[in-house]
């Protein structure tokens, strides 16, 4: 049949402004999160977690608090072990990476200050918390490997002795001829070393998990604040001895996530393991204080890092050296080693360069577990190359966009292989650069930040171009050995009312998923975006997903929702021509009612289709298919992963006498492909940018030499909040994927891949009449006073 896409369909919602669906039953306080359930015989676990950053468990004495009033049970590590068996964070295809078997609850050793140690449950929360504090631990402190260089070194604390060293993983890469760009006497070579802070999500809802285990059907039931139910299915069956069959988790309403919820924690794990030991519903939701201590980190780095440019101003290689510390454990099952292996593949990412060099180090270390967090490696790697660019333009003496003019991959050179071997099918640099400078009116802020300078006003422009990954295959876990689904699918069914139900493996944390999904159901099969209702997060009602993590809704589960929407449309043609007697190619289905493609004259009603269907059989045509569902799955094939591109750019004042930041604008150009909901891709950019932001300037995990987090509550963890944040203007560049009929790419990490870069070369742009530049992050007052030699 030849038929239009989804996209130009007549009455589309693809490409408009929708309210999301579920915004009402929010913001009216109808929401669902894990701590708003209740279950008979429910209780709760608390932990005792260790106050040391290394320390050896002599004895544990427990009790008094199984004295003490409410208290159910009392569990150490050794018990924990004979029901949950440890895991290990490794994959196969990252070579070399290794890691010892962590334990819900510590066994013989704590490695960092906030392990869980002992998990009290009692019937209610404050019970369980009071018995925590009788219980008795001896303690044998050990010495602790805080600062990651030092934990390389020679004669150093090794944490996990039977791993030889603290080094979990390495990896080198060369890509062209970096050495002789380099060695070459035209080129002239910058260099700096860049600091990121370790920091962490800070989601609105903390994580929780209430786990009922069900002894007369041997099935668990996990009610979870998590991102990627199909994945925690199989983590609960294997560590728990159960069948995947046997274990359901739904995730409702989460509030908020960024990664942090996609992987395994060992207090989730104690908690569903503590439901099958009692017999009886556990829950667990971590408070703000225990959440900066067990919460993932991400973000610690150091990266020395180098640029060979012509004189003309065109940049031939670069060259870094990365060193992160990860914890003592690399994080289950996705691992701790991604981050730094995607600085190796993202640095200078945006450029045709013609040699490229690069090393990774991930170092153990005792201090909270990092992994994976929005926009992973990104914000980073983009940072160390706009900052090398910016040095490289300094050098030569070229504006700063119009070297990025000069060495950007050219928009029309696509498909491309770059040096760190990563394939892009389709980006737009140079359209989303034009754009961003014309949106800014760059030439204008320019004459206005020299105009002031000479007044003893010191602003600044930074400019950031940057790629995204988005919409991975297998290739990037799978092929690894872990099961986390790179596939997504899409169930849709018409009703006997004319109403369209679509459940889809892919989850909502407050990103606008399910209205993303309502939008494409209702254009795919025409109906009204009213009429549709999207069910997600359910293990036992939704199809087969990897669920939502890497920018992944809209180009995977919104692609098989197309798809799904596509071909239960077509099913309802060819029963409606049957009941018309006309050709299926003839009709069309638009705002819930058949009607003449050609004239748009309406024939039949979805709610009389559907009646006469599910109620009428009898009247159909005997060999008539009376199918009114379609089911979907989708998986990226013809790349490893969908790249997006965008460019980013920030305005800003710096007090150089007391070193404070004032963001004046910020303005981001994105390609996402095919937009499905330009007014939610907006919002999704600026949280995005906010996150890049308190990143750039506030947030800070800060360890004391001991391995004690110095910033373990939010009044010492420095967030981003509204009145700080400049107006931040979004504008979009459009190419979409050729891989998928929809053509959407990823959106949600945008906005944090760029945003600290720009940052960066602006504060560096407004201290450069005093010779003076900073690299380490956050930018801090005192990190600014220190470069300009003022403290």
């Amino acid at each position: 049949m030849n038929d239009l896409s989804a996209v130009d369909r007549p009455n589309s919602y693809i490409g408009r402004s929708v309210p999301r669906p579920n915004a009402r039953r929010l913001v009216a306080g109808r929401g669902s999160y894990v701590d708003d359930l209740r279950l008979p015989r429910m209780v709760h676990v608390a932990f005792l977690r260790s106050p040391h950053a290394h320390a050896r468990i002599l004895a544990i004495d427990s009790a008094a608090a199984k004295a003490s009033p409410g208290v159910v049970r009392v569990v150490t590590g050794a018990e924990m072990a004979e029901i949950c068996t440890p895991w290990v964070g490794v994959l196969h295809h990252l070579k070399g990476l290794k890691s010892a078997p962590q334990h819900a609850l510590a066994v013989d050793r704590a490695c960092w200050q906030g392990e869980p140690v002992v998990a009290v449950v009692a019937r209610t929360r404050a019970e369980a918390e009071d018995a925590v504090g009788l219980v008795e631990v001896t303690w044998q402190e050990l010495p602790a490997a805080v600062d990651m260089e030092v934990a390389l070194a020679p004669g150093a604390a090794v944490i996990h002795p039977e791993l030889g060293d603290n080094l979990a993983f390495q990896r080198e890469h060369v890509g062209g001829e970096p050495e002789a760009c380099f060695a070459d006497p035209d080129s002239i070579v910058v260099q700096a070393t860049f600091h990121t802070g370790r920091h962490t999500g800070v989601c609105l809802e903390g994580r929780a998990i209430l786990a009922d285990w069900n002894p007369s059907e041997g099935r668990l039931t996990a009610y979870h604040s998590n991102q990627a139910p199909h994945m925690m299915q199989t983590v609960f069956a294997k560590h728990l001895g159960l069948r995947e069959g046997d274990v359901r988790v739904i995730c409702r309403d989460v509030g908020g996530s960024y990664g942090i919820k996609v992987h395994v924690y060992p207090d989730e794990m104690a908690t569903a393991a503590l439901s099958k030991m009692l017999g009886r519903p556990v829950k667990f939701a971590a408070d703000r204080i225990e959440g900066m201590v067990s919460d993932i980190h991400a973000r610690d780095h150091r990266i020395t890092a180098r640029a060979a440019v012509t004189k003309d101003g065109t940049i031939t290689a670069m060259e870094i050296d990365d060193l992160t510390g990860i914890g003592p454990y690399s994080v289950y099952p996705r691992t701790s080693a991604v981050e730094g292996n995607q600085v190796v593949n993202l640095t200078g990412g945006p450029y045709a360069l013609r040699g490229y060099k690069a090393r990774t180090s991930v170092v153990f270390q005792n201090k909270t577990p990092t992994c994976q967090y929005r926009a992973v490696g990104h914000p980073i790697a983009t940072a160390v190359t706009e900052g090398l660019v910016d040095l490289a333009a300094e050098a030569v003496g070229l504006d700063p966009a119009e070297i990025r003019r000069r060495n950007l991959i050219a928009d029309d050179a696509y498909p491309f292989r770059n040096l760190a071997n990563l394939s892009f099918e389709g980006l737009s640099h140079h359209a989303c650069l034009a754009k961003l400078l014309a949106m800014m009116d760059y030439e204008a802020l320019r004459a206005e930040r020299d105009a002031l300078r000479a007044k003893g006003v010191y602003r600044g422009i930074g400019l950031a171009s940057f790629i995204e990954l988005t919409n991975p295959s297998p290739f990037m876990y799978g092929v690894g050995g872990a099961r986390i689904s790179a596939m997504d699918g899409a169930t849709v069914r018409l009703d006997p009312d004319g109403s369209v139900a679509v459940s889809s493996g892919v989850t909502e944390q407050g990103q606008g998923t399910e209205g993303m999904l309502a939008q494409i159901t209702a254009s795919a099969v025409g109906v009204d975006i009213s009429r549709v209702r999207v069910t997600t997060g359910d293990t036992e009602t939704t199809p087969y997903g990897g669920g939502t993590w890497a920018s992944r809704g809209a180009g995977i589960g919104g692609e098989a929702a197309l798809q799904a929407g596509t071909a239960l449309r077509a099913q309802i043609l060819l029963i409606a021509g049957a009941m018309l007697q006309a050709a299926p190619e003839t009709l069309d289905v638009r705002a819930g009612v058949v009607v003449d493609r050609a004239t748009g004259a309406e024939r039949l009603p979805l709610e009389e289709l559907g009646r006469i269907v599910y109620f009428r059989g009898d009247t159909l045509p005997k060999d008539l298919p009376r199918e009114l569902v379609a089911t979907r799955h989708y998986t990226p094939k013809e790349y490893p992963f969908c790249f997006t591109n965008g460019a980013q750019a920030s305005y800003l004042e710096v007090d150089v006498d007391t070193g404070f930041v004032k963001l004046l604008g910020h303005w981001c150009v994105e390609d996402c492909g095919t937009i499905i909901n330009p007014m939610l891709v907006d919002e999704q950019i600026r949280g995005g940018v906010v996150q890049g932001l308190g990143g750039a300037l506030l947030e800070h995990c800060v360890y004391s030499p001991e391995g004690q987090l110095l910033t373990g509550s939010l009044a010492d963890y420095l967030l981003p909040m509204a009145g700080e944040m400049p107006d931040i203007a979004v504008g979009h560049v459009e190419t979409p994927t050729r891989e998928s009929a929809l053509g959407a790419k990823g959106a949600g990490e945008a906005g944090t891949a760029g945003a600290p870069a720009a940052v960066q070369n602006a504060i560096n742009d407004a201290l450069r009449p005093f010779g003076a530049r900073v690299f380490a992050q956050p930018f801090t007052p005192a990190r600014i006073l220190g470069a300009l030699g003022k403290i």
